[in-house]
């Protein structure tokens, strides 16, 4: 614990900084948090072939490693799901009319860990957090990867970010990430990617995104989705207004552009 508490101290590597100034993060007080919609389609098994649509709004704060993401899908949006970590913990449910659990993850360290991977990789939508959480822990590996890492002891998890030509996080992977909450907890290769940067205000963001799994030698992409309004907010005013997400779609959405890989 002291070693970890002695890293915070340090100052952030120039590589770090210079990465959150080209997302568009400056020195002034951050936003506590920040609120995002989606459109995309996920599969509900790594074993189907089939997607389901999905439309998901998602808080994630900037100070600590917290998020807080509810989707709903399946006909009419009568299926519901809430992905988080928050005070520690993690969470992961499926319900269906809103009342009958689907699926819900244990909660154990394997739980937080995952989700704590889901934090770090999903810093390209909180870019804020680069500065201002000190719970995260960076090394500069070349001159194209950075990682990062958090928690302590059993879920103590690292990432590796990569970045694209113009210096921005293009991608997120994990050599370990659970695949479930007990054991066995089957921990696998883990991609994410980004593309499509827009900017909003001073950020410049990813505005397409795609998850996979590395089971067996082959790449097994799971999860896609594109943002559909994204904005920096106070503890307080964590819902996007109607005229917000109008504004972020008619300027960053190509005309009858959906969500698709990248």
């Amino acid at each position: 614990m002291a070693d970890i508490n002695q890293q915070r101290c340090l100052p952030l590597p120039e590589a770090v900084h210079d990465l959150a100034i080209r997302l568009g993060v400056g020195p002034g007080d951050p936003p506590s948090c920040v609120r995002l919609t989606q459109t995309g389609r996920m599969k509900a098994s790594l074993k189907s072939e089939a997607w389901m649509a999905f439309t998901a709004s998602q808080t994630i704060s900037t100070q600590r490693c917290e998020f807080d993401w509810r989707a709903r899908a399946g006909p009419l949006g009568l299926i519901s799901g809430r992905d988080a970590l928050s005070g520690g913990e993690g969470r992961f449910d499926i319900l269906a009319l809103g009342v009958i659990p689907l699926a819900r993850a244990a909660h154990t360290p394997a739980l937080v860990r995952a989700e704590l991977m889901r934090y770090l990789a999903e810093i390209a939508w909180a870019p804020h957090a680069i500065l201002h959480n000190d719970a995260l822990r960076w090394e500069v590996i070349d001159a194209d990867t950075l990682a990062v890492s958090a928690g302590t002891g059993e879920t103590t998890c690292r990432l590796l970010l990569s970045l694209d030509r113009d210096g921005r996080i293009a991608g997120a992977f994990a050599p370990d990430r659970p695949r479930n909450a007990v054991a066995p907890t089957l921990e696998t290769p883990w991609h994410g990617r980004f593309s499509s940067y827009r900017q909003q205000g001073e950020i410049w963001l990813p505005v397409a995104a795609e998850v996979a799994w590395e089971i067996d030698g082959r790449t097994l992409t799971y999860w896609q989705c594109q943002i559909d309004n994204w904005k920096s907010a106070a503890a307080s005013d964590l819902t996007p207004t109607r005229s917000s997400r109008a504004a972020w779609t008619s300027r960053h959405r190509p005309r009858g552009s959906r969500p698709a890989p990248h």
